[in-house]
């Protein structure tokens, strides 16, 4: 297929879209913040993405996620790579179907010039940004914390500390229910400032 990009990218403002180009995004999960951090970037013209997730699409992810009806049963990574190759033919994807745990939390995402957070279970959040501040010091994080049920937009904030980011209410659980303007309002927020990053590391 004829690349594109130029024109695709044509409208970033001027100078990012070569910075872009050459930066490596480090996305832990594809489910409702991951898949939208993944789109957002990939329409912004981030040129690598590597990307974890070990679960499949299931129906009730639709309303939030970047996924179709016909997807539903596929690997998430699977699925996710088709949709973003759809918006950028030439974005290089790593996707890797695994279980992320403390053995590979950091070698999957070794390439990455920024790390990002988006995973449900708090254990296993905790766990990674534990990993990923020891074993790869040196790259910014921007992670979630916070998004369930509705409220104002004010209510989400980006909270910069030392290398890491976390953008969200930092209150809510997923036991208040998810809905897609509160979920995409927070990954829209964190590739904001994943993009705001690699500006300063590229």
């Amino acid at each position: 297929m004829e690349d594109r990009s130029g024109e695709l990218f044509a409208d970033c403002p001027p100078g990012l879209a070569p910075l872009l180009h050459r930066a490596s995004v480090g996305i832990a999960g594809a489910g409702g913040i991951g898949s939208n951090v993944a789109c957002l970037l990939a329409r912004a013209g981030t040129g690598r993405l590597i990307v974890v997730d070990h679960d499949v699409v299931e129906m009730s992810n639709l309303n939030r996620q970047f996924f179709f009806q016909d997807q539903v049963g596929r690997p998430k990574v699977d699925a996710l790579r088709e949709n973003l190759l759809r918006i950028n033919p030439a974005l290089e994807l790593r996707m890797h179907g695994e279980t992320i745990f403390p053995g590979n939390a950091c070698s999957l995402f070794d390439q990455a010039d920024i790390l990002v957070e988006a995973l449900d279970q708090e254990d296993v959040k905790v766990m990674l940004l534990e990993n990923w501040l020891v074993g790869l010091p040196g790259v910014p994080v921007v992670a979630c914390s916070g998004l369930a049920g509705e409220g104002g937009t004010d209510e989400i904030r980006v909270d910069r500390r030392h290398g890491l980011t976390v953008v969200g209410d930092q209150s809510s659980d997923l036991s208040l229910g998810t809905l897609s303007s509160r979920v995409c309002l927070v990954a829209s927020m964190m590739a904001n400032e994943t993009i705001s990053l690699l500006r300063g590391r590229t």
